[in-house]
C-alpha cells in the first residue's frame, strides 16, 4: 500500500455552476427550509455525461437489455459485454454509466469473463430523472435474479456502498472490491449542502427528509455499517488525492470488514484511477489469487 503523503487538499472533479449556488443561498435567505427542499432534489438529481470515445466499442459490442425492476418501478438498462459463464458485475458510480468501467471491462473480457454492467436509473440511457442508493442496491438484486450468478462484483464510488449493502442483503459472489466508495450518508449530505456553499441547518433537514422519505436513518446503509455485516474477501481501493471522497472513508470500510484488504493510490483521483494499470493489476491479483 502507499504511504500517505502531506499535499494540498484535492480540489473536486466537477465544479457547481454559479446559477446553482445562487439559487440556493437566495432561497436559504428566505427559509433554509426552502434550501433544503432545493438541495435534496439536486441530491437525488444525476448529470448524465456525454460518453467519451474510449468507452464507444463496450457500448457498441454490448448485448444491451431493458431490465424492469418491480420493488421501485423503474426500468434500467443492461449491458452484456462477452458470453462466459463466469461472470462479472460493474456497478457504476453517481452520475456514471454502464460503460464506465471500459478498463477495468476490457482487462477481464480478455481473461474470459463476461461483464454485466448497468445504467442506474435516471442514468446513461435509462430513464427517469431521479434516484438513490436503495434503487442501485435493488437494482443489482434484479440483475442478480435475471443474469447470475456472478464470480466477482466491482463497484466504483456510489456502486461500491451499494454493491456492501446488496451483499449484506444477501447478493452473491465469491469476492467484491469497492473503489472510491463514500461511507457515512450524513458525511455525504453536509459535504453536498457546504459544496453547494448553504449553512449546515440545511443539511440536518435534509437529512430529516431523507429519513422520512425512505423510513429509517439512511445512515443505516453508510458503507461502513454494511461492511460489517460483508464476510467475503472484499478489497478497498481509494487514491489518497480523491478530491471527491475522502480517503478517510476508505480506512472506515476497511476497517469493519472481517475479511478485507486495502489499496491506497496516489494522484489517481477519483475517476482517473478507473482506467490505470496499477489498480486494474492490483485487482487482478485480488480477484484471480486462490489464497484469499
Amino acid at each position: 500500500m502507499s504511504q500517505t503523503t502531506s499535499n494540498p487538499k484535492p480540489e473536486p472533479s466537477v465544479q457547481v455552476p454559479k446559477v446553482i449556488l445562487r439559487t440556493g443561498r437566495f432561497l436559504q435567505s428566505i427559509s433554509t427550509l426552502a434550501a433544503a427542499k432545493y438541495a435534496k432534489r439536486l441530491f437525488i438529481t444525476p448529470f448524465k455525461h456525454k460518453m467519451p470515445r474510449r468507452e464507444y466499442h463496450m457500448d457498441e459490442q454490448s448485448e444491451q437489455t431493458p431490465l424492469f425492476v418491480p420493488e421501485i418501478l423503474k426500468t434500467i438498462l443492461v449491458y452484456r459485454y462477452g458470453k462466459s459463464d463466469k461472470k462479472i458485475l460493474l456497478a457504476h458510480g453517481w452520475s456514471g454509466r454502464g460503460t464506465q468501467l471500459v478498463k477495468i471491462a476490457d482487462h477481464f473480457l480478455k481473461l474470459g469473463y463476461e461483464i454485466i454492467s448497468f445504467d442506474a436509473p435516471a442514468h446513461g440511457k435509462a430513464s427517469g430523472a431521479t434516484t438513490s442508493m436503495p434503487e442501485f442496491i435493488a437494482s443489482i438484486h434484479e440483475i442478480e435474479k435475471e443474469f447470475g450468478p456472478f464470480e466477482f462484483a466491482i463497484g466504483h464510488s456510489l456502486g461500491g456502498m451499494a454493491l456492501l449493502n446488496a451483499v449484506r442483503e444477501g447478493f452473491q459472489t465469491k469476492k467484491l472490491v469497492t473503489i472510491g466508495a463514500a461511507d457515512v450518508i450524513t458525511d455525504i449530505i453536509l459535504h453536498f449542502t457546504r459544496t453547494l456553499t448553504l449553512k449546515d441547518t440545511v443539511a440536518e433537514k435534509m437529512k430529516t427528509m431523507l429519513d422520512t422519505q425512505f423510513g429509517e436513518d439512511i445512515d443505516y446503509a453508510s458503507a461502513h455499517n454494511a461492511a460489517k455485516e460483508v464476510h467475503i474477501p472484499t478489497l478497498v481501493v481509494h487514491d489518497e488525492h480523491d478530491g471527491d471522497v475522502p480517503v478517510s472513508c476508505a480506512h472506515a470500510i476497511h476497517n469493519e470488514l472481517s475479511n478485507g484488504s486495502i489499496h491506497i493510490t496516489q494522484h489517481f483521483g477519483h475517476r482517473r484511477i478507473l482506467g490505470k494499470k496499477e489498480v486494474i493489476e492490483k485487482i487482478d491479483g485480488f480477484l484471480l489469487s486462490v489464497n484469499d
